[in-house]
């Protein structure tokens, strides 16, 4: 394939509003399927389709891995038909990969406790506070600029989501305490809100591979398991737990499908607990007997009815 046509392909992403992650992504996806096919690419087939799924897993990827590349194929080749109009067929009509639906992993009260008891920098502080209380994604987190922060009325703007959404989320306290403690440190004029603060990049915006470096670190600081994801996993479990509706939540986390919320619902377990014993004693208030003589009578219809 001409390197021209990835070009193009790339300028194409960023017309439709694709972030500088996911295009990255896409085009190092393709740049390894181009180099392992051994025929033009107006030749593939489901045939090659299948041998680079076998290929993938003989490098052990995971399922969901070779998911995102066969998306990404299937795109590039609709790019291809669509827009480069080449006379090919989508090799790609549907990805059907079963994939395992791990629930979402959530902090405890604990441990996220004694997650920020090891964040003493200002900065990586203001970082995974927004992440725990506003539910941001790391990307967005790298993206954020100085004036999408609305101290007045306590709100967040988050440009161009996941989809290209813009939405609102709101800061809590305790992060906005965070925020102006790293802010009152912050002598920059750059827009972009998380900076580089060593080495020859300092002053640049922090990358979303820098931020997952950060929590790696304070992971192994504190001997947890947690990632820049969990972070917002837990925000979500415990607004659900603080009797949140489930429709709040799906905006602020920007879900498109409410389903995407409700996977949620599977983990948080306090709410659940709560709702059956409530539910429970109702039902229980209904057919257990209220006093002596009903027992009696319960008790005398039940030997009647096994004679």
């Amino acid at each position: 394939m001409e390197p021209t046509e990835l070009t193009r392909y790339r300028r194409s992403l960023k017309r439709k509003n694709y972030s500088a992650h996911t295009v990255k992504n896409y085009l190092s996806i393709m740049d390894q399927f181009i180099r392992w096919l051994k025929v033009p690419i107006r030749e593939v087939t489901r045939r090659e389709i299948g041998s680079y799924v076998d290929h993938l897993l003989r490098g052990r990827k995971t399922p969901k891995t070779i998911t995102c590349h066969l998306h990404t194929i299937r795109l590039f080749f609709d790019y291809l038909i669509t827009e480069e109009r080449m006379d090919v067929a989508n090799p790609i009509t549907k990805v059907s990969l079963r994939l395992p639906k791990p629930l979402p992993r959530h902090l405890l009260d604990i441990q996220v406790t004694r997650l920020f008891a090891v964040i003493t920098d200002e900065r990586d502080r203001a970082i995974f506070m927004l992440m725990l209380r506003c539910g941001l994604r790391v990307e967005e987190v790298a993206t954020l600029t100085v004036d999408a922060v609305d101290y007045h009325r306590r709100q967040l703007l988050v440009s161009r989501g996941k989809g290209g959404k813009d939405r609102v989320v709101y800061i809590s306290e305790d992060a906005r305490l965070a925020l102006k403690a790293y802010l009152t440190k912050r002598s920059s004029k750059t827009q972009a809100l998380f900076l580089v603060q060593k080495g020859p990049l300092t002053g640049t915006p922090i990358s979303v591979r820098g931020i997952q470096k950060r929590i790696e670190h304070y992971a192994k600081k504190s001997g947890l398991t947690v990632s820049c994801h969990q972070l917002r996993h837990t925000m979500a479990t415990q607004l659900l737990n603080a009797d949140a509706d489930l429709v709040t939540i799906q905006d602020l986390l920007g879900h498109s499908q409410v389903t995407t919320t409700q996977r949620y619902c599977r983990v948080s377990n306090l709410k659940v607990q709560r709702d059956y014993y409530k539910a429970i004693q109702v039902v229980m208030e209904r057919t257990q007997p209220r006093n002596k003589d009903d027992a009696a009578m319960n008790e005398k219809y039940t030997e009647e009815n096994m004679v």
